[in-house]
Order: structure tokens, then sequence, then C-alpha cells
């Protein structure tokens, strides 16, 4: 069937139509009716039973209510005025009081029915004793109708039936979509491996055919990313040899050339170590996104990090008139992964900062210890006193090539590389990034990374970037 509506729309029907058909059949056949024939014989079953008494004693009336209970699964018992049951049989306590008219028979309970209990009276023969028999009818049908002749073990009976069909329509319906939705997370986490691995070819209904169109998706999307990391790569490497003959060409002409043309190949000079910086980023962003590599698993001193950070963007910051200081609590700030990538990352965001600051102010690192569920992470704060960014940019800031005004990228030589590194250095190893606006004006990028063997921190210390080392 190669249609999903008509298998829920069959499938519930079929059901339905079976239930309604079960229980009236139930209902039919279990129906209790009045039988009169133990109403009718109950006087001889009672008068052969004080005969065979009479006759043959307390021996002879036991054989025959044996007899009784084993052809037609009847339990007789018969009792004398004094309550006493003349075959000897052991009789339940409420039978010998209801014998005796000194109580009522149980009543019905919800999965089990009241016993049907016949009594009748009548004296000897020779007029001098009294007998009183008991006949405990077998439930028969009746086992399916609870109070009042309501079909209570008939009804449970149809909803478990009904509830096993229900679960497995169910199991069959949302088994491919439980499927799908695992394959969409694993996809939007990056894995372009993600398959939801498509059903046999026998099933041909439309989740099946969006589990297909799902992989096939996938499977294309894998092929032009991988195409696009290796061009990139590619491209980025042929690149690199005509730019050193460049330089060499460049460094050839300043010893063959005057004064006069000075600026003119310092200007080439600057462009060409543009073209080279933008061409490094360029690899380093295909190395992280190609997804062939594992996160290293070498401790790295992440306070160490921001501190050499620190030193050397305090240096670049004093074309600017401004300051960089960092805020280290003392401690272990020990995590794992690549420590010339996670300084790419800590330093493209310093940098930015630096850049889009005022003049004179002052760009602040706080390293915070953050308890999370997932265990202890390590928190990269960076503030600037720049003017911010408008509130629906901030995602779009770690997006490839990506600039708020490409006027100022030029005039500062930024290619909208730098956090798109941070983003995805951050992200391969097991971190995250966001980019807020300050309520005080400025921007605060946060960069959250795992931490290994964390100790409790102690109150946290500012450290200032310019003299070399640290004093805890």
């Amino acid at each position: 069937m190669k249609s999903l509506f008509l298998k829920i729309f069959l499938s519930f029907w079929l059901a339905i139509a079976l239930f309604v058909v079960l229980a009236i059949l139930a209902v039919m056949v279990f129906r209790p009716q009045r039988n009169p024939t133990w109403e009718s014989l109950r006087s001889t079953v009672l008068a052969d039973a004080i005969s065979a008494y009479e006759h043959g004693g307390e021996s002879k009336v036991r054989e025959y209510l044996d007899n009784l209970d084993a052809t037609q699964h009847v339990h007789a018992h018969v009792f004398d005025e004094q309550g006493k049951e003349i075959s000897g049989r052991a009789a339940p306590g409420w039978v010998q009081h209801l014998a005796m008219g000194m109580s009522h028979a149980p009543h019905q309970g919800l999965l089990s029915p009241a016993p049907r209990v016949l009594t009748e009276s009548r004296a000897s023969s020779d007029g001098h004793h009294r007998f009183t028999i008991a006949l405990v009818l077998p439930p028969g049908p009746r086992v399916f109708f609870g109070p009042r002749g309501f079909p209570v073990t008939g009804l449970l009976i149809l909803v478990i039936s009904s509830g096993l069909v229900c679960y497995f329509l169910a199991w069959y319906l949302t088994k491919p979509v439980i499927r799908l939705r695992a394959a969409t997370r694993q996809l939007a986490a990056g894995d372009l491996s993600a398959r939801t691995g498509a059903p046999a070819s026998r099933r041909r209904d439309e989740i099946s055919g969006l589990l297909r169109d799902f992989d096939a998706m996938a499977e294309r999307l894998e092929t032009l990313v991988n195409a696009q990391s290796r061009l990139l790569k590619d491209i980025s490497h042929e690149l690199r040899s005509p730019l050193a003959r460049l330089n060499v060409a460049l460094g050839l002409v300043r010893q063959r050339s005057g004064a006069e043309s000075a600026n003119m190949l310092d200007r080439i000079e600057l462009e060409v170590s543009r073209l080279n910086e933008l061409i490094g980023r360029l690899l380093t962003l295909a190395r992280i996104e190609d997804g062939q590599q594992s996160v290293p698993r070498i401790p790295v001193s992440l306070d160490e990090l921001v501190l050499n950070v620190a030193e050397d963007a305090e240096f670049e910051a004093q074309a600017r008139h401004c300051h960089v200081r960092s805020v280290i609590p003392p401690g272990e700030w020990r995590v794992r992964g690549e420590a010339s990538l996670l300084h790419s990352a800590i330093e493209n965001v310093v940098r930015n900062a630096i850049r889009y600051t005022r003049e004179g102010t002052t760009v602040e690192i706080h390293l915070v210890r953050a308890e999370t569920p997932g265990g202890a992470e390590a928190a990269v704060k960076v503030t600037d006193c720049g003017p911010g960014v408008p509130p629906d940019t901030l995602e779009k800031l770690f997006q490839p090539f990506y600039r708020l005004d490409d006027a100022r990228g030029r005039q500062t030589g930024g290619v909208g590389l730098g956090l798109a590194i941070t983003e995805r250095a951050v992200r391969f190893h097991g971190g995250r990034v966001a980019a807020s606006n300050r309520a005080e004006g400025g921007l605060e990028v946060e960069l959250r990374l795992p931490l290994v063997a964390v100790t409790a921190a102690a109150p946290a210390k500012m450290v200032q970037p310019v003299p070399a080392g640290r004093t805890d």
C-alpha cells in the first residue's frame, strides 16, 4: 500500500469495526439467560438426597452429592435443623448461614460474579426431621458480566486487545518519524554523514519516501560542502605560490627602484600581506570545517592563553590609545584541545574589540567559571566600549565574510573571517560562542569551553597584561 492516508484510514476503520463486532458478539453470546432447569429440579435433588441419607447414611448422601458435583458441576450441601452438613463435607460458612436464613449471598465483585444459590427445605419421610438444601450453581457465561449485568470482563478484554492493536499501529507510524528526527538533529549539529537509513523497498508510503528524500538531500549536502571545502583549500594553497613569488619580485624591485616609487611598493606590500593573511584565515576555516580531525586530548592552560593574548593585544592597542585588561581568578583552568587554535579564537575576538572600541577606552577580558548540568565550564568574556551592533545582527556576526559596514571593514582591514573562525574553533572543542550588547554600551562576546580537573576557584584578582608573568 503506497498511501499513508489509506493506511491510517483503513487501519483505524477496521480496528474500530472489529472491536464493535466483538463487543456485540460477546453481549449476544455471553448474556446470562434464565435457566429454569435447576429451579424445577432442586426439589427432586433434595428428595433424592434425603432418601440416600435415610437408606445409606452419611456415606451414601456424600456419594450422591459428589456425583452431582462431578457430572453437573453443582455444589450441593444438605443441612439438618441444627445446621449440620449431613454428608460430612466442609461447607463454606456463608452457604451454611444462607441455608439457615441467617445471611444473604455474597455481593458481586467487579471481576468476579456473585454465586447463584438455590435453597429449599423439606421434612423427612417420617416427619420428625427437616432438611435444607443449598445448590451453588456454576457461574457459566455470567463470568463475563459484572454488577447489574454490565460486561466488565468482556470489555476489559476488548480494551486490552484494542490497546495492543493501536500500540502496534502507533509504533509502526512513529518509528520512521523518530529516525528522521534523530538524523535531522545530527545534521543540524554539523554531522553531514547523518542518515535515516531508508526502509526496505517494499514500503512505499509517504513516510518512507520522506526518509529516502532526506537521505538524498543529506548526501547531496555532504557532497557540496566537502567539495566547497576542498575547493577552498585547493585555491588557497594555489594562491600561496604566486604570493611567495610576488614577495620575491617585490624585494628585487625595491633594490632596483628609487625613492620615488617607495610609497607604491609599500602599498603593494601591504595588499600582499593582507591577501596572505586572508588566505591563511581561509585555510584555518577550511581545516576546522572539514570534519576529518578530532579534538586533541592535550591539556591546555586557558588562563595562560588569555594572559598571552592580553599582553599581545595591549601592545597593539597602543596605536589607538586603548588598553587591554584581563581578570583571571586563581585556580585550575585546563581545557583539552589545540593551543594554537584556541589562541587564535580568543585573539580574534580581542582584536575585533580593539578595532571597534572608542579611543582611550579599555577592553576587558574576564575568565569566569560556570557550573552547568553537563559539568564545569570556563567562560571567556571579552567586552569593549564601542557602538555595539543591531540586535538582529548578533547571530550573523559569526558567519563567514559577514560585515556590518563594508566601508568600515575596508578601512580596518577586516574581511569578516575572524569571528567565524572563533565560532568554529570553539564549537570544534565542544563549546559555544554568543554575542550580546551591553546595557552601558559596547559589545560582549562570550566563549564557553568545558573544563577538566577543575578545583574550587579563589576570589578573582586583577591581572595587568603589560608586566610579564602573573602572581596569584
